[in-house]
């Protein structure tokens, strides 16, 4: 999928990535790229309520690694969601099995993905970019 867009407002951004969820049923590794404040937070959280979940329990996982949202009806999360900005050294997160939930069924969109996470094949890559204050571009490719 090859694909650009723009939003000018946070809400604009939230309603794009709600519809684009829809787009993307079936991708198991999302990867968003983007500078800080470039709105990848506000993606996932339209990104999830476009998966019927309440988006108000998004939060940045920068602290926590890993937020997994919803669930599929077996006790499953609906789509997990990690932020490595502060990993510098993914055999770190292989040796404490962060790894494994890449190869598990259940979705998961990277921020700040790195080394080999960004070329893991049919991963789909969603740079972000800044225009302006409020304004965000979207370059989609992969899957």
């Amino acid at each position: 999928m090859d694909d650009y867009f723009e939003t000018h407002s946070e809400t604009e951004t939230e309603d794009a990535a709600a519809a684009l969820a829809l787009r993307l049923a079936g991708s198991r590794l999302i990867l968003l790229e983007g500078d800080l404040g470039a709105g990848k937070t506000a993606f996932v959280r339209g990104f999830v309520r476009g998966l019927g979940i309440d988006g108000q329990e998004v939060a940045s996982p920068t602290f926590a690694l890993v937020h997994e949202y919803g669930d599929d009806g077996t006790g499953r999360p609906q789509l997990r969601h990690l932020d490595l900005y502060r990993i510098e050294d993914l055999e770190t997160l292989r040796e404490a099995g962060l790894f494994a939930i890449l190869d598990d069924d259940v979705p998961v969109i990277v921020e700040w993905p790195t080394g080999e996470l960004k070329e893991r094949p049919g991963a789909v890559r969603i740079a972000i970019g800044c225009l302006g204050e409020e304004g965000r571009s979207f370059r989609i490719s992969g899957g």
